[in-house]
């Protein structure tokens, strides 16, 4: 009777919805909102593609220390307050600027300290610490918020804003809209079940991983499991952000020639990948659940690296290549990002999530950056993106490759010895 009531005024479900929200605001409109304005700041301000694409990189690199230094000392709720507002004034900073690089690449440091305070890692932390059996789904929900957001992104957000007020305008209602998480993260998000009296999932009692010391960093840095994992995502995510940094500039090359067609089928490819990644995270949560996570990620590795050539294919006079590419690389894409913690907290354990991810995140993160930059150099020098992206290609394979040789399963949730627990 008493798990029956706990079930029925469980807040996690609240969690996983405000979380929805959250996440899809944080990241789902900056980050696949920014691209959009890629060929606006080449034009406007004359500028390569290989300078509009750098100061991601550089900011990533700069900001390496930011999440094994800081990101596990604070409430991931505050994080997320903090994070978004830095996020704000980023992208207030980006439609204010004038034609100075420097200035530009400066404002990109503020975004990602804001990216690594707001973005993935608080929100798997929080979904982790509310549930243990249903994890897969709940991260699965967080997730579509990532790909409702993005979704309009473009087409509902920066494309019509652009049109209407011009594309520094746009940039600066999109740092205002971040303010939107504030009340949801400050009144309603609780980082802990136990903050409320309750337990993960709603059971009745504490799980028995809840008492197991988190690992340290000494202890992550040593394991084979761990450094596969991180070239394994850092490959697939590297891979991934290529695409999405680089599809407008591809279709420009490839025949979308006019600004108000190049505009249409970017915002179009993008809504057409996000609502497809709704469906792989959908999909591959439910399996994460059922099946062995090793065995889903490989497959979803497997998808993002088939899926990568299919872009060279896109062309004006063909127009289902567009949604072919578009619906099975959003499928990988959105589980891709998803089963990255799922696996962490399945080999490391959910109280050493925060110090994995803090790890994971910046690394994947110069992958996610330095990759798009480094597809920029390519085309550069070859003269189109046909060399870029099958070096890309072999990248995502080469991550696949990865998760593959990930030992078999082992669980990770014996306690720690104590002098272990005192060094992490």
């Amino acid at each position: 009777m008493a798990q029956d009531t706990a079930q029925k005024s469980f807040y996690g479900w609240w969690i996983v919805a405000l979380a929805f929200l959250t996440f899809g605001i944080s990241v789902g409109i900056p980050y696949y909102g920014m691209p959009f304005f890629y060929d606006y700041y080449e034009k406007t301000f004359g500028w390569s593609r290989k300078d509009i694409t750098l100061g991601f990189p550089i900011a990533a690199t700069l900001t390496l220390w930011v999440g094994p230094l800081l990101v596990h000392r604070f409430s991931p709720r505050k994080l997320l307050i903090a994070g978004t507002g830095l996020t704000g004034l980023a992208f207030v900073g980006f439609g204010t600027m004038g034609s100075s690089i420097y200035v530009y690449w400066s404002f990109w440091v503020l975004y990602t300290v804001g990216y690594i305070f707001s973005g993935p890692i608080v929100h798997q932390v929080i979904v982790s610490q509310w549930f243990r059996t249903n994890r897969g789904k709940a991260m699965a929900v967080v997730y579509l918020g990532v790909g409702v957001f993005a979704a309009i992104s473009q087409k509902l957000i920066a494309k019509p804003l652009t049109e209407n007020f011009g594309f520094q305008q746009a940039l600066v209602v999109i740092g205002c809209l971040m303010l939107l998480v504030w009340p949801l993260a400050y009144f309603g998000i609780k980082d802990k079940p136990a903050e409320l009296g309750q337990f993960p999932d709603g059971a009745a009692q504490a799980a028995s991983d809840q008492k197991v010391a988190p690992k340290s960093f000494r202890y992550l840095l040593g394991q084979r499991s761990f450094w596969l994992l991180l070239v394994g995502s850092c490959c697939s995510i590297g891979a991934i952000g290529s695409v999405n940094q680089h599809m407008k500039f591809i279709f420009k090359e490839q025949g979308f020639s006019t600004q108000a067609l190049l505009n249409e089928t970017s915002a179009n490819a993008l809504f057409i990948i996000s609502l497809s990644s709704v469906a792989g995270r959908m999909v591959m949560g439910y399996m994460a659940d059922r099946f062995q996570k090793k065995v889903v990620m490989l497959i979803t590795y497997f998808i993002v690296a088939g899926t990568i050539p299919l872009l060279l294919l896109v062309r004006p006079e063909q127009e289902f290549s567009v949604y072919l590419f578009s619906i099975l690389f959003g499928f990988g894409m959105g589980a891709d990002y998803m089963m990255i913690p799922l696996m962490a907290a399945d080999r490391f354990g959910v109280n050493s999530l925060f110090r994995a991810m803090a790890i994971i995140l910046p690394t994947d993160t110069i992958g996610q950056t330095w990759f798009p930059y480094g597809v920029a150099w390519l085309r550069e020098n070859y003269g189109d993106y046909g060399v870029a992206l099958n070096v890309v290609f072999v990248m995502a394979a080469i991550g696949a490759i990865a998760i593959a040789l990930l030992p078999g399963h082992k669980k990770e949730n014996e306690v720690l010895p104590i002098q272990d627990a005192q060094r992490a």
